[in-house]
């Protein structure tokens, strides 16, 4: 490679990461009799910036410590090359005594202290195309790679859902999202903070010249054999950029009701409810509730050669065979409703939207039910009835809302407890009155997480819905027409065939799926 680049052994050796910067800075010191410049004796604003410019510095690996009468003080990556330290000497018209500096320490001074905006002004871009290519170089360096494909190949041996990576002032902080709680890792150094988020950028084939504004991307990698889709997006940050990988593994998805946390009467009625051949279902719950995998579920139980299913996301998580999906393209005008609008041209039998964020969606999407089609979508709504006081806000009329909703399920997500390492208390009834739970267990039991080694000592391992499905009956298309409140239809809903949201978290409770404490968890969002 030295043969290839002319680059000092030494670099190509830091580059392929076979020797820590750490430990060639002590051998050069060695060698050299120097010392070498500690951190904290960086300048906290550039030295003799009105004579050498940052290029310069970052080609020779330079570092200005401080500038006095008898010379400046300066840290190098390799003090041992003579042509750094005489044109550092020429330009600066004075003599330069040298200091040997770590590189990861070095470069990370070079990027606080001569920022890209700072460049001296060419004319011809020259400063920003050296800041690419450099950008380039450091996302193609090996120990770069290395990084990356090691925390997307460590967030999938943990099954977590998400890795965020976050500058600091001094660090690169790592968490990944394991069954909705964040998990810390090990920091990365500060110097890895551009380098790796150019990686991702260049993989995700994202403009890695673009720092000031949010991006979003995909990437496709293989992982021990399986394929994970990864949906990128970065975010500018006082420190740096921001990046969010989510995980979508497409081996571990499951779209089956019972392993989602379906089961007796709310399963019956919804499956009953998604075999009506027109209508709206509607599925609610904060972002992260797991709505559009129980909607993928629901296209999965439907689907088959007879049936022609439509989606219009944003974004498409996951690819269903059979079934016919768009991407949303709100820069061309593709939106979801004027997605819907077209979809009713292809003749389909069921069609799914993404989320019903406006009016004209939902009164498309009326229409196309009215007109003898099913239509599935989600809503951001606390609990089932309010996704009719949700509508009724978006300027729907409640006589349509009455003659085209089947039904409302609102979901939570709640962590499921280890099977291997769970362990069984009994129900203290005046905790459950304190806690004000309108029921209690019919096993008389609840569990605990305790950790083992095959949840990691979390106590945890995977998660599952808890559920309450409103069945529009005509008891509450009286009430919707009437425009009552949404504790009103829940209450006239309770006193018919709906469980609550909380009763059906006891309820798993009860059956060791998960704890009291995740169930008030979720619910007291609500």
């Amino acid at each position: 490679m030295q043969d290839e680049t002319g680059d000092p052994l030494a670099a190509v050796l830091s580059r392929l990461g076979l020797v820590a910067d750490s430990d060639l800075a002590t051998a050069i010191a060695g060698a050299s009799g120097l010392t070498i410049a500690e951190p904290s004796e960086f300048p906290a604003a550039p030295v003799c910036a009105d004579r050498l410019s940052p290029r310069f510095l970052r080609d020779a690996r330079a570092l200005p410590l401080a500038d006095s009468a008898d010379g400046v003080e300066v840290a190098f990556v390799n003090p041992l090359d003579p042509f750094a330290l005489s044109a550092l000497a020429c330009a600066l018209g004075a003599p330069v005594r040298a200091r040997v500096g770590r590189a990861n320490e070095l470069e990370a001074a070079l990027d606080r202290l001569y920022e890209v905006a700072d460049a001296p002004d060419t004319g011809d871009g020259e400063a920003e195309e050296a800041d690419l290519d450099r950008l380039r170089d450091m996302a193609s360096d090996a120990p770069v790679v290395r990084a990356v494909n090691t925390l997307i190949a460590r967030a999938a041996e943990m099954r977590a859902s998400d890795i965020h990576i976050e500058p600091t002032e001094d660090a690169l902080k790592v968490r990944f999202r394991v069954d909705g709680a964040l998990v810390e890792q090990d920091a990365l150094p500060a110097h890895y903070r551009s380098a790796l988020v150019s990686r991702i950028k260049v993989m995700a084939g994202l403009n890695i010249a673009e720092r000031r504004l949010p991006q979003d991307g995909r990437i496709r990698q293989s992982v021990r054999g399986q394929d994970i889709d990864l949906r990128i997006a970065t975010a500018p940050t006082i420190h740096g950029e921001s990046v969010v990988m989510r995980l979508l593994d497409r081996s571990n998805l499951s779209l089956d009701f019972g392993s989602l946390g379906f089961d007796g009467a709310v399963l019956e009625r919804f499956t009953r409810t998604l075999a009506l051949p027109h209508g709206i279902v509607l599925v609610t719950g904060p972002t992260g509730s797991g709505k559009t995998t129980t909607l993928y579920a629901a296209l999965a139980s439907l689907n088959a050669p007879d049936r022609k299913i439509l989606t219009i996301e944003d974004p498409i998580e996951y690819r269903l065979a059979g079934i016919n999906q768009t991407q949303v393209a709100p820069q061309i005008g593709l939106t979801f409703a004027a997605a819907l609008r077209s979809f009713l041209r292809q003749d389909p039998d069921i069609m799914m939207v993404g989320e019903i964020r406006d009016l004209e969606t939902a009164q498309v999407a009326v229409q196309a039910s009215l007109t003898g089609h099913a239509i599935l979508s989600t809503l951001h709504t606390n609990s089932a009835a309010a996704a009719v006081t949700r509508l009724m806000d978006m300027g729907v009329e409640p006589y349509l809302i009455a003659s085209t909703l089947n039904g409302v399920l609102a979901q939570r997500l709640v962590r499921r407890l280890c099977p291997h390492c769970r362990v069984p208390t009994l129900v203290n009834d005046a905790t459950l009155r304190a806690l004000g739970l309108d029921s209690r267990p019919a096993s008389g039991l609840l569990y605990e997480a305790v950790g083992c080694d095959q949840c990691g000592h979390s106590g945890f391992r995977g998660r599952a819905a808890i559920l309450e499905f409103l069945e529009i009956d005509d008891e509450i298309r009286r009430l919707i027409v009437e425009r009552a409140e949404a504790g009103d239809i829940q209450r006239a809903a309770l006193a018919g065939s709906m469980r609550s949201m909380m009763s059906d978290g006891v309820h798993k409770a009860g059956e060791g799926v998960t704890t009291l404490d995740e169930i008030l968890r979720v619910t007291r969002e609500a």
